[in-house]
């Protein structure tokens, strides 16, 4: 059956839980989405890929952009979707169609926002950022993704979760010689090489740092150490992954420079960075969702999307229905009650 935009938002999210959409795989997923949306007349729909966009143009003072993702990791026993006691259980039900499934139905039965709407529903969020449909607008269509706010509709246990942090993994490098380990003498040990970066994390104390009245705090962990030649042979070669999550007031470049000034003796190779996002809640259309959601607003520890709108000037949010907990489990669910809440104060700062 065609998705119905009008049904109830639990309904709603179930169907989108039925249609299965794991990363690269989107198609039928979008090609529904984009049927289903390019019949309401009060929105002009456009698609790139498996990515649609569909707006509002009103003419309204502010555009807000709520955007989602439509992959889902793979199938772990938990396909299709049931209801069980007021929670929806199955793939993707918190991560993250329920909010997906919010947002269709605002589209649908929001005509006249008091703000005009920018809706966003991509592809591929869930594996390397090369794919990311969300990303790809960024880069080669960033006008789509214009706004004065925008919210993604991230699980976050129905509250805000402003802004997000950055995150970097580099790999520490150590060079050494071979040698029998009965004459280890005779070589280097570059493993051993790896000890005064451990004794550095392990007396590593984390940076806090407040913006906008949220404290984020800082995370620098050893999360991988690899290397040894065999059980007889001193190892020639090592190297330890670290993951530093850093707030978002840092760039990618403070941080890699922060990671230099702490391992200044090793060979330190990037191996992935992504920017963190400033919260932006003295913006006006920020602070009149954060009084309309009536929410206790945290810090987000972890990075998400959002930081693909910092990037375009626009300030962001992670609201959606879900413990972010759930998400990726075999036993992923969504409480009926995120759903309905959610879906309720979206509608009421949307229309107010």
């Amino acid at each position: 059956m065609p998705l119905d935009l009008h049904a109830d938002v639990v309904d709603l999210t179930a169907a989108l839980v039925d249609l299965p959409s794991e990363s690269l795989h989107e198609q039928l997923i979008a090609d529904e989405v984009e049927t289903a949306l390019r019949g309401l007349p009060h929105l002009s729909v456009v698609r790139d890929g498996h990515t649609i966009v569909a707006r509002t143009d009103l003419g309204r003072a502010e555009r807000v952009v709520v955007a989602g993702h439509l992959d889902t990791v793979p199938v772990n026993g938990n396909f299709p979707s049931r209801l069980e006691a007021d929670v929806l259980h199955g793939l993707g039900s918190c991560d993250m169609k329920g909010g997906v499934a919010v947002a269709l139905r605002l589209a649908a039965t929001l005509p006249e926002p008091t703000r005009d709407v920018t809706y966003v529903f991509y592809e591929a969020e869930e594996i390397a950022a090369v794919h990311n449909g969300l990303g790809r607008l960024a880069r080669e269509h960033p006008d789509w993704l214009q706004g004065d706010f925008a919210i993604l509709m991230e699980p976050s246990n129905a509250g805000v979760e402003a802004g997000c942090q950055g995150t970097m993994r580099v790999d520490l490098r150590t060079k050494g010689e071979r040698a029998h380990t009965a004459r280890a003498w005779m070589g280097v040990n570059a493993i051993h090489a790896l000890a005064p970066a451990l004794v550095t994390l392990e007396a590593y104390e984390a940076r806090e740092v407040e913006i906008d009245g949220l404290t984020y705090r800082e995370g620098l962990n050893a999360v991988a150490v690899s290397g040894g030649v065999s059980g007889n042979v001193v190892p020639d070669a090592a190297s330890m992954t670290v993951n530093f999550r850093f707030a978002p007031d840092r760039s990618e470049d403070d941080a890699l420079a922060f990671l230099r000034e702490t391992f200044p003796e090793y060979d330190l190779v990037v191996t992935d960075s992504a920017p963190g996002a400033l919260p932006g809640l003295q913006r006006p259309a920020a602070a009149a969702f954060v009084e309309a959601v009536g929410a206790e607003v945290g810090p987000k520890f972890g990075w998400t999307d959002v930081a693909k709108f910092t990037l375009l000037g626009v300030p962001a949010v992670n609201y959606g229905p879900g413990d972010p907990l759930y998400a990726h489990k075999a036993d992923e669910q969504v409480p009926v009650a995120h759903l309905r809440s959610v879906e309720d104060k979206l509608r009421t700062w949307l229309s107010s």
